[in-house]
C-alpha cells in the first residue's frame, strides 16, 4: 500500500497544497523528504497524512470505526473549514476483473472539518477508506494469516527516557494489535520494551536457555547428528517476532547484535556493541532512539505478516518527523539507505533539517515548503553539505558576520586597498582558528597582491 498523492486545503499554513509521493513518475524510489524552515509546515503535512490514514486503520479494526478528526484549531485563520484529500494505491487483493488496470486498485477519500457554528463548504467522503478496509477484512475472514499493511507515524516526541521492563499489563500479539498506538501524536516506546520482555519470557519458556544450548553445542561433535539436532532446536526455539526485531537492528546498525533481557544482577536490557556487552541505558540517546524506532517498525511488521518467511519485507507506510533527530552526522548520511535496505517494501515519508540527509537521497523525491507553498527540489545526491545549505536550504555555510568580514577583506584586496585588507584579516585572525581554510586563502591572496605591488614600484 502506498500513498500516491495528497491535497490539503485551509489547514495549518496551507491554503492549498498538493503533492505526488514516491514511488511515482518523478522518482523510482520509495522515499519522499520534506524540508523547510521551522514553522514551514513539515509536521503539519505528516500529521495530515496520519489523520487521514487513521480512518482506514479504524475501519479495518471495526466496520464502523472512526479515525482521528481534523482538530478545529488547525483550520487556517479566516477560513471556516479544512480538508485532507488522499489517494492510495493498494494491489494486495487480486481483481476479479481479468481486464482490470491500475485504476481498480486506486482508493481516494476526503476528510473535512468545519468550525463550530459555521456552514460546511464540503463534506467528508470516506467510502473508499471503508472499501479498502473491507477488502482486508474479507481476506482475513477467509485466511487469518493474510498480511496487513503497516501504517505508522513517528513524531518528534519519540525520545527514549527509560527502558521499562516491568510489565504493567499483559500485551496481546494478534495481527491487528500491530496498529495499537501506531498513529498517535506521541509515540510511546514503553510498549516496545515491555513487549520485548514479554515475548522473550515466552521464548525462554518454550525452549532451553541460550547458555545451556551453547554449552551442549560445544560439547557435541560438530557435524554429528546430536550437533545438528541441537542447532535445529536452537533455531526452532527462537520467537519469530523477536527474531525479526533482532535481525532488523543488526541490519540497520552494523556492530549491534543480540538484543536481550538480562535478569542478573538486576533486570535490564543489554546489547552487544562490537565485542562489548552494554546495558541499553548506557547507549547514547541517538543509539537508543534508533533501536526503539527500528525495533518498533520490525515488531509491527512481524505481527502483521505472520505467514511471511521474512516479515521485514512486509508492506507499509511509515511517516517519520525529523528523521535526523539525535543522530551523529555519519548516521544522518546513512539513515535513508539503512531504512530502505532494512524495510525494502515500506514507503517512507520523512522530514529533516539536515543537508546530509538530503545529499544522500539517491532516488528520493524532495520537496521544500516555504510560505505555504511547495516546491520540488532537484536531486541533491552527491552534493556536498555546503552546497545543499546554500542552494536548497537558503542558509549560510558559516557565521553570517564572519562571512561578511571575509567578503569585505576580499573586496579590499581586489580593489587594491592592501593596508585596509591587512587590518581586516588581522582582526579575523583573533576570531578564527589558526587553521581556518578561508582565512588562509585570503592571507595568501593578500601576500600575492603585496608582492605584485612591490614589483611594480
Amino acid at each position: 500500500m502506498d500513498i500516491k498523492s495528497f491535497k490539503v486545503s485551509n489547514l495549518g499554513r496551507f491554503q492549498n497544497l498538493e503533492a505526488v509521493l514516491a514511488p511515482s513518475p518523478l522518482s523510482s524510489g520509495n522515499v519522499t523528504v520534506f524540508i523547510g524552515n521551522n514553522g514551514a509546515g513539515k509536521t503539519s503535512v505528516l500529521m495530515a497524512l496520519a489523520t487521514s490514514l487513521s480512518w482506514f486503520v479504524a475501519r479495518l479494526r471495526s466496520e464502523k470505526g472512526s479515525g482521528s478528526p481534523i482538530p478545529e484549531d488547525v483550520i487556517l485563520n479566516g477560513k471556516t473549514s479544512a480538508m485532507i484529500d488522499i489517494t492510495v494505491l493498494d494491489e494486495q487483493e487480486p481483481s476479479s476483473n481479468p481486464d482490470a488496470d491500475i485504476s481498480d486498485h486506486i482508493y481516494h477519500w476526503t476528510l473535512t472539518k468545519t468550525t463550530k457554528g459555521k456552514k460546511a463548504s464540503a463534506s467528508s467522503n470516506l467510502q473508499d477508506a471503508t472499501r479498502l478496509a473491507e477488502s482486508y477484512r474479507r481476506q482475513l475472514t477467509s485466511q487469518d494469516t493474510t498480511s496487513l499493511p503497516l501504517v505508522a507515524f513517528y513524531p518528534v516526541e519519540r525520545v527514549v527516557l527509560d527502558i521499562p521492563l516491568k510489565i504493567k499489563s499483559k500485551h496481546s500479539f494478534f495481527q491487528l494489535d500491530g496498529y495499537d498506538n501506531s498513529l498517535n501524536q506521541g509515540v510511546d516506546f514503553r510498549r516496545f520494551f515491555e513487549w520485548f520482555r514479554e515475548r522473550e519470557d515466552s521464548e525462554n519458556e518454550a525452549g532451553l536457555p541460550d547458555d545451556i544450548l551453547e554449552m551442549l553445542l560445544k560439547s557435541a561433535h560438530e557435524g554429528s547428528d546430536v550437533w545438528h539436532q541441537l542447532q535445529k532446536m536452537k533455531v526452532s526455539s527462537k520467537d519469530r517476532q523477536l527474531t525479526a526485531v533482532r535481525t532488523a537492528i543488526s541490519s540497520f546498525m552494523p556492530g549491534f547484535t543480540n538484543l536481550r533481557v538480562r535478569r542478573k544482577p538486576r533486570l535490564h536490557m543489554s546489547i552487544d556493541k562490537g565485542d562489548e556487552t552494554l546495558n541499553v541505558s548506557q547507549l547514547s540517546q541517538g543509539e537508543k532512539s534508533l533501536i526503539a524506532l527500528v525495533g518498533d517498525i520490525a515488531r509491527r511488521l512481524a505481527m502483521m505478516n505472520p505467514s511471511m518467511e521474512n516479515p521485514l519485507k512486509g508492506d507499509g507506510i511509515v511517516l517519520i518527523d525529523e528523521v535526523d533527530m539525535h543522530l551523529h552526522p555519519s548516521w544522518q548520511r546513512r539513515i535513508i539507505q539503512q531504512l530502505t535496505h532494512t524495510f525494502p517494501n515500506c514507503q517512507f515519508v520523512l522530514t529533516t533539517h539536515s543537508p546530509l540527509v538530503v545529499s544522500e537521497c539517491k532516488d528520493a523525491l524532495i520537496y521544500s515548503l516555504n510560505d505555504g507553498k511547495i516546491f520540488q527540489v532537484p536531486s541533491q545526491y552527491g552534493q556536498d553539505a555546503n552546497t545543499v545549505l546554500l542552494d536548497v536550504m537558503d542558509t549560510h555555510i558559516r557565521n553570517a558576520h564572519i562571512a561578511e568580514q571575509l567578503n569585505d577583506a576580499l573586496d579590499s584586496i581586489q580593489n587594491g586597498f592592501l593596508d585596509t585588507a591587512r587590518r581586516q584579516l588581522d582582526a579575523l585572525t583573533h576570531l578564527l582558528p589558526s587553521g581556518n581554510l578561508e582565512l588562509s586563502k585570503a592571507k595568501l591572496l593578500l601576500r600575492k597582491q603585496e608582492l605584485r605591488h612591490a614589483k611594480n614600484l
